[in-house]
């Protein structure tokens, strides 16, 4: 095996969508460890960190960060891929109620608009030539 072909098959299927949802999560994973790490070396009680502001909330926050700013590339790429319109209304209304409205209503919109596309091709099928 050439140095050529062990290169071509480590980078095989890395896009730039790829790149960006793995460093998300080494950001994530990075990011939530250390203040985890922390609340174990302290002693702490993670749960009840929660509620007294220790190391638990920033692993928390750090958490739900992460999983938003995934969330919003993927309802930017796949509502993209999908043609899907007012895409940036789904993120900015999860700053003004919350990303666990805006990312649910986005797959239920996604779901809807596969559905669509699946019977369009369904009827383009059966349509006579």
């Amino acid at each position: 095996m050439t140095r050529s072909t062990r290169r071509s098959g480590l980078t095989r299927h890395w896009t730039p969508r790829a790149i960006v949802f793995l460093v998300l999560a080494i950001i994530g994973l990075v990011g939530t460890w250390t203040y985890n790490v922390i609340a174990i070396i302290e002693g702490n009680d993670f749960v009840g960190d929660w509620f007294n502001n220790g190391p638990a909330v920033g692993s928390l926050t750090t958490d739900l960060l992460i999983m938003a700013v995934a969330g919003c590339a993927f309802i930017v790429i796949e509502g993209r891929r999908l043609g899907m319109r007012h895409l940036w209304a789904y993120i900015a209304f999860s700053g003004l109620t919350a990303i666990a409205f805006t990312f649910p209503l986005f797959l239920a919109n996604r779901e809807r608009r596969l559905a669509e596309l699946s019977a369009t091709e369904h009827a383009e099928g059966m349509a006579p030539s």
